[in-house]
């Protein structure tokens, strides 16, 4: 029995306790939605998330299961940097190497024709691959390098290459009208061109750093030319395979595609004897001595110093299985 009796509640705390228990049985009443809207928030984020799971599964079967190359993928891989290989720790872009394949694909078809969907149209598209696949994981290496060793190629640089090649030919042609041959013949618009000359000068920027045999031999050469006179094809038979002579011994054009010495021995006298360059694909050094010349044409001489050291990087790359690629180009892929 209790000693102290309870003190009766008044007739408003009455009312306010029994509607403190009507307001609580009732709340779920009065807002039926906000359950609803909690569950189907919930639901939406879990088929978010299974759908980004099935898009990421799609997507990783379509770049290294069917090995797709269409133009979808190949946007998306310019989106997403993804990898289609590894070379010494260094990531090489899907983008690049499609960039490449589908480049090269175009030249050949519009030179040749379309390839068609034999097995023998498969094969040159897997040689095409190959080729492409190479390629990228030598630019991407170059990339490493360029930045171990300090070496940049400044988006001046890329202009200056980028209006050179505008005059290829002899013609000074408007931007809008080289746009176009090069989107007709290659497939590219000016932000992958541009991407392409970024990737060819930092190559032949490493390719010179790294090769001391070329350079001290390039020191050799032009003690020899100063002393003969600049006879190059009596420094061809002294240094034999380590250097290429060649002669065009007739008058070609000015603007010759062949690594830039038609262009370089315009610039002449006849006689002279030009400086050490850089081919124009980067491969060598050249020295080039004018015979005679025109208005537009030109008969020379020339030494090549071939640069060999950074392929011989990237061959012992894949000798010590530094080069892990993410497709297999021996099976067969599909084409999207």
């Amino acid at each position: 029995m209790s000693l102290f009796k309870e003190k009766p509640k008044t007739e408003r705390e009455k009312v306010e306790e029994r509607r403190e228990e009507v307001l609580a049985h009732g709340r779920k009443f009065k807002y039926p939605m906000q359950y609803a809207k909690h569950k189907l928030i919930i639901n939406t984020i879990i088929i978010g998330v299974v759908a980004l799971i099935l898009m990421v599964v799609a997507g990783w079967a379509m770049l290294y299961k069917v090995q797709d190359t269409s133009n979808m993928i190949y946007r998306l891989t310019q989106i997403i940097p993804v990898p289609v290989a590894e070379v010494a720790g260094e990531k090489v872009r899907y983008s690049d190497y499609l960039m490449i394949y589908r480049s090269n694909l175009e030249t050949a078809e519009k030179q040749s024709g379309q390839l068609g969907d034999d097995g023998d149209a498969e094969l040159v598209r897997q040689g095409y691959k190959r080729a492409a696949l190479d390629l990228a994981v030598e630019y991407a290496y170059a990339l490493k390098l360029g930045k171990e060793m300090g070496i940049t190629v400044s988006d001046a640089e890329v202009d200056e290459a980028f209006d050179e090649h505008r005059k290829v030919g002899g013609v000074e042609r408007s931007e809008e009208s080289f746009l176009k041959i090069i989107g007709d013949n290659f497939g590219m618009n000016k932000m992958e061109y541009r991407r392409m000359l970024y990737l060819t000068l930092t190559r032949a920027k490493v390719a010179q750093a790294v090769d001391q045999n070329a350079q001290d031999l390039a020191v050799q050469i032009e003690s020899m030319l100063a002393e003969n006179g600049g006879d190059m094809m009596k420094i061809a038979e002294e240094l034999g395979d380590k250097v290429e002579y060649e002669t065009t011994g007739q008058l070609v054009d000015g603007m010759n595609v062949d690594g830039g010495r038609s262009n370089k021995a315009m610039q002449l006298a006849v006689g002279e004897l030009s400086e050490r360059f850089l081919s124009s694909n980067g491969d060598g050094f050249y020295y080039v001595k004018l015979i005679e010349k025109n208005d537009s044409q030109v008969n020379y001489d020339s030494l090549k110093i071939n640069l060999t050291e950074f392929d011989l990087r990237v061959m012992k790359l894949y000798e010590d299985g530094e080069v892990e690629e993410y497709i297999n180009l021996d099976s067969d892929g599909g084409e999207g």
